[in-house]
């Protein structure tokens, strides 16, 4: 953290930080002084809330304006004032029949509210969203920040991939509707440090979704229509095999169930019961009272499956929840990670979480923790089509090397069919592991943010271009190319993977003069 970062800090009584989430804090402090819409990435776990409190506290210690808070929904309104007044600040909420305090220099917003009341915010100094992946799919949001498009904007989400959210716009002046993205931290990173669980992950049996035809979502993304998920996945042979399943590899601890629809929900509840687990179910029908008994009641563990289709996705907070099981098919990664994600956080006495995947999304879309896509989509055909993980490139056949289409297992030119290799290892004859695959290549921004943060490094030590050069061909394997002179406060990660080259460095050195010495 830089010298004038922990003086703001400490002058105006912000909250504690963990280090990746104090250069958080900083790279947004200087990426506002060029751009007005930033959008930061952290993994469902990495803190995002606490970063937008300690911004909020940082705004208000230097503006006399106001903080906007806005979310999409009403539970997570409700968590974000919570955090901020234990934050020590008085928040006003704008949600329906609950709105209270907007006299307040903070008030956190639904944007349902907002927009259907036509509400007019003065003295703005900061819009802050959660969730803000969503955005660029929402009319009620674009029009609220092309009427503020002065004002700058903070955009929060683990999954800043959705289609649009680069797209420029003439009511922006031709700039983007998110200009920048602040990478904080990855999940293989905050798994590392400990800061989130490992996951062992599998993979048993899943419904047959051959001919489902696909739809857009809210995020630009492709996913299976609703109507053929139900048709594949409440079968009793599958929600059967969710129940088996589930007792051999994780019995007994707390559980959350992604469920195709409400109807599989209630199915898969009643065959818990029936075996004597003590499951609820949980849907957006429910009123806010029977919704909020039940989420206490699987917090306080006075239950063990909470299952539901897809209102837990985002918000739900309950650490100690250490298994999920994915029931509902899906080809959209948005969707795949914020579902992951419930069950990262670490809890006492957790030593991992568990994913049981009844639903192929993780053979479809890869393992939770490998490189992200993490560039802003500007909503060409080009660049919405990356937004999925890398496809596997054409090779050429080992028989007679004609190169074939991705996904061609019999040559076309010579009929040569190789065997099939599966990365899913068998156990007991019916339960099967995924093991994770090799690492993709790093995305172009990911890439961009590492050599930045060396810039930075090398500024602060006085070393020259050609130790930047090094580092980042030490990382990727190739010398940087194309990339731009833009220097970025380096995270904790990049930080510890300088320091582990140092350490080898000095090893190596140590071993050449042990060498020497015995000549």
């Amino acid at each position: 953290m830089s010298a004038p970062l922990h003086s703001a800090l400490a002058g105006a009584g912000i909250i504690s930080l963990r280090p990746y989430q104090e250069a958080v804090v900083s790279t947004v402090r200087d990426v506002l002084r060029y751009v007005r819409r930033p959008m930061i990435y952290l993994p469902t776990g990495g803190g995002k809330t606490r970063v937008a409190t300690a911004i909020t506290q940082l705004t208000l210690a230097k503006s006399a304006g106001r903080v906007i808070v806005l979310a999409n929904r009403k539970q997570l309104v409700h968590q974000f004032a919570a955090a901020l007044r234990t934050a020590g600040l008085d928040v006003g909420i704008l949600q329906g029949d609950k709105t209270t305090g907007l006299h307040n220099r903070v008030i956190v917003a639904s944007i349902d509210t907002v927009h259907a009341r036509g509400c007019i915010f003065e003295d703005v100094a900061l819009f802050i969203i959660d969730e803000a992946h969503g955005v660029a799919g929402s009319e009620k949001y674009r029009a609220l920040l092309f009427r503020y498009n002065r004002v700058p904007v903070i955009g929060l989400s683990a999954t800043p991939f959705a289609r649009g959210l680069g797209k420029p716009y003439p009511e922006f002046g031709g700039k983007p509707l998110f200009e920048e993205l602040v990478v904080g931290a990855t999940v293989q990173g905050l798994v590392d440090d400990g800061y989130l669980t490992d996951l062992e992950i599998y993979c048993p049996s899943k419904p047959d979704m051959t001919g489902a035809k696909s739809v857009r979502t809210a995020e630009g993304e492709m996913d299976f229509r609703q109507a053929d998920i139900d048709e594949a996945a409440d079968k009793p042979e599958l929600v059967g095999d969710i129940i088996r399943h589930w007792l051999k590899l994780a019995g007994g601890v707390k559980t959350i169930v992604f469920a195709s629809s409400i109807a599989h929900s209630k199915h898969i509840v009643e065959q818990f019961r029936a075996t004597g687990v003590t499951a609820e179910h949980l849907d957006c029908y429910m009123d806010d009272d029977t919704r909020a008994g039940i989420l206490e009641r699987f917090g306080r563990g006075e239950f063990t499956v909470l299952s539901n289709v897809a209102l837990l996705s985002e918000g739900f907070d309950v650490p100690d929840t250490a298994c999920m099981i994915l029931a509902r098919p899906t080809k959209s990664l948005t969707r795949f990670l914020q579902m992951v994600g419930r069950v990262l956080r670490p809890a006492p006495c957790k030593t991992h979480a568990l994913l049981l995947d009844h639903s192929g999304s993780v053979e479809r879309i890869g393992h939770p923790f490998d490189d992200l896509p993490l560039e802003l989509c500007d909503g060409s055909p080009n660049k919405a089509g990356k937004q999925q993980r890398e496809k596997p490139e054409p090779k050429p056949c080992p028989s007679c090397k004609f190169v074939k289409p991705a996904g061609i297992r019999k040559c076309p030119k010579c009929s040569f069919e190789p065997e099939r290799q599966n990365d899913i290892e068998v156990i007991d004859g019916e339960l099967e592991r995924f093991d994770r695959k090799a690492k993709k290549p790093a995305a172009p921004d990911r890439k961009q943010h590492v050599y930045s943060q060396l810039l930075q490094v090398a500024r602060n030590k006085g070393y020259s271009p050609g130790w930047v050069a090094h580092k980042y061909k030490a990382m990727f394997d190739v010398w940087p190319r194309n990339m731009r002179d833009v220097p970025a406060t380096p995270t904790a990660e990049l930080l510890n993977w300088l320091k582990s080259q140092q350490i080898a460095f000095s090893r190596v050195r140590e071993k050449q003069q042990e060498g020497r010495s015995h000549v």
